[in-house]
């Protein structure tokens, strides 16, 4: 077996994404209640005991909800960078010492046979940041709560052999939509998240003839559609030459595991 995902689920509701290869699994974020994690895993089959590690992206509700229930319910070690641990330690609760771990950013560590690189993202929280899987040859990479997607993150996933990767909002509707101005100025810029243009134009820098599959992740509710961010992206993509499958990930249920081959 080479590397195996899932989105467990994406979006402001909660987010969390599990990886696996055939010695470890990682679980990255956990923003939903523990019972909806349990639940989530359940979805895939597989025991949340099993896994190696928690790694957080940032202090945002929507990514770690679960974490403290979660970690303390399985005794599972949580890796974070040190900004990041301080902004979320009142909201997940006490955490013993044995399982609080430092994971900084533009780092890269070993978890028995995958490699993870750890990178910087624009995002209005402490240190966000996100990463890229590795293992036999093959690049998985988790890309979302990102204002702009700048060339040194291009640099850093591109030519990866699936993504998930943020679609978050169409500007049109986030614009008209009933959000207050201060929250439709907050996510439209550099510190907020990608529209679908933007995920288009980014894909489009980044994938290659390596890519096998894209899951759009991290849809707005109330400012975007499913066929639309498809539809969207897709465009700006053919503009470019470029047809792939582009796939869905969801709020409440898990994406199939899929294996990259």
């Amino acid at each position: 077996m080479t590397l195996r995902f899932s989105v467990l689920a994406s979006g402001s509701t909660g987010n969390a994404f599990y990886i696996e290869t055939e010695r470890e699994k990682l679980l990255v974020d956990a923003g939903l209640s523990g019972k909806q994690m349990d639940q989530l895993f359940a979805g895939i089959d597989i025991d949340p005991r099993q896994l190696s590690g928690i790694l957080v992206t940032h202090e945002h509700s929507d990514h770690i909800k679960g974490l403290g229930i979660l970690a303390r319910k399985y005794q599972l070690p949580i890796y974070a960078n040190e900004k990041t641990w301080k902004a979320m330690e009142k909201s997940i609760g006490k955490i013993s010492i044995d399982q609080k771990f430092y994971f900084h950013m533009e780092e890269v560590k070993t978890f028995g046979d995958m490699d993870v690189a750890s990178f910087g993202v624009s995002h209005d929280a402490a240190e966000p940041m996100f990463y890229t899987f590795h293992h036999q040859g093959k690049k998985v990479a988790l890309v979302t709560d990102l204002g702009y997607v700048s060339d040194r993150i291009k640099k850093t996933v591109e030519g990866a052999d699936a993504y998930i990767f943020e679609a978050n909002h169409d500007v049109g509707m986030l614009r008209m939509g009933r959000y207050p101005w201060n929250v439709k100025r907050r996510i439209l810029g550099d510190s907020g998240h990608i529209s679908n243009e933007d995920c288009g134009l980014a894909l489009a820098d980044i994938i290659d003839n390596n890519t096998q599959r894209i899951y759009l992740a991290h849809l707005s509710l109330d400012n975007n559609m499913r066929d639309l961010a498809r539809m969207s992206v897709d465009q700006v993509l053919q503009e470019r030459g470029i047809a792939i499958d582009l796939l869905d990930t969801y709020h409440d249920k898990p994406t199939p595991l899929f294996e990259v081959s």
